[in-house]
């Protein structure tokens, strides 16, 4: 007991190592975000003007000095480092509210479909990968090595379309747009049945990718542990063979799935946006792609800023959680009789 304590606060002390890294990395992406998007052509003003109908100099000018565009892009820059102080991400004239609120109004739906996809994409991945590799070179490993392939090799929208083509359209089992039933008040087991029905198609969409790459990486991991001599010694000592998949073989295979699962947030959140897109789903990436549109670059920038932070949260929480599970990781060891037994536990 009071080793596995030492290990959960040498973890936690490596976390607060990671997190060192943290300001300096936000601001590098607040830079580049914010000049990035000055590249662009064209600014808020000029979608207002044209909507409005009166895209003349002079509307134009007024347009810029009411968004704060008429200083130079330096100041402009510094002023939205001193709102960011206040915790202020600016104000959306494209829906007449701050940024902050807009982002957490469609927050929870992406959320929502991102963990949904990432339990699934891992959960299915990792089977299917552990099939292949307890099967290998039968015919359940090549099937689902056919079926890993045609995942990996189709992008997720193009997922999303033949989903909605088959499941909805054709059979009609599932809706094919939108995140709940219009028209209708539901509470309890009928809500959450009402959401499910919904998610499940984005869900596979946005997963199916992620299901490819984790179940050849655990079917690649399982297969080099399973070369290893202490599988080797412990299959000599009679310890079960379901035992020696799961204790020895699956617990080290999963160290780098575990690596790529935490980079895989960023993937997903990518991804998210064309999914969204597909299903009509009021996420943030439709909200991103919407913003992008209506050039409302406070808006872009805040979504921008927040799945930044998402993502290496993430990373620093992976690394922790490779420090506590690999022993080899750790930055120091007390003694090489330590880092022996260290090994010999892997």
């Amino acid at each position: 007991m009071r080793v596995r304590l030492r290990q959960i606060a040498a973890s936690f002390r490596e976390g607060l190592h990671y997190t060192g890294h943290v300001l300096p990395t936000v601001l590098g992406i607040l830079v580049l975000n914010f000049f990035l998007l000055q590249l662009v052509p064209g600014d808020a003003a000029d979608i207002m003007a044209a909507e409005a109908g009166a895209a003349t100099e002079e509307t134009l000018a007024i347009y810029r000095e009411h968004l704060g565009l008429n200083v130079p892009v330096a100041q402009q820059f510094w002023n939205y480092l001193v709102d960011l102080t206040r915790f202020d991400l600016g104000y959306s004239f494209r829906y007449n509210a701050p940024v902050f609120d807009v982002i957490m109004s469609r927050l929870p739906a992406t959320l929502m479909l991102m963990g949904a996809s990432y339990i699934v994409g891992l959960v299915l991945g990792v089977g299917a990968g552990i099939v292949m590799a307890i099967w290998r070179n039968k015919w359940p490993d090549r099937l689902l090595n056919v079926v890993v392939v045609l995942l990996f090799s189709i992008p997720s929208f193009c997922v999303g379309l033949l989903l909605v083509i088959v499941l909805s359209v054709q059979l009609g089992w599932l809706p094919s747009d939108g995140s709940e039933s219009i028209g209708v008040t539901l509470t309890g087991w009928e809500l959450v049945l009402d959401r499910a029905k919904y998610l499940i198609l984005p869900t596979i969409a946005l997963s199916s990718n992620s299901i490819a790459i984790y179940a050849r990486l655990t079917r690649s991991a399982m297969l080099e542990v399973q070369r290893q001599d202490f599988v080797r010694t412990a299959e000599a000592k009679g310890v079960p063979p379901l035992w020696v998949t799961l204790r020895h073989v699956l617990r080290n295979a999963l160290i780098p799935v575990s690596t790529i699962a935490g980079l895989r947030l960023g993937a997903l959140l990518g991804g998210a946006a064309t999914v969204e897109m597909v299903f009509s789903w009021p996420g943030i990436g439709r909200l991103s792609l919407e913003a992008v549109q209506a050039r409302d670059y406070n808006t872009l920038l805040g979504i921008l800023l927040l799945s930044s932070l998402v993502i290496v949260l993430a990373n620093i929480f992976v690394d922790v959680l490779h420090h506590w599970v690999d022993p080899r990781t750790r930055r120091r060891e007390a003694s090489p009789r330590a880092a022996q037994k260290a090994e010999v536990r892997v």
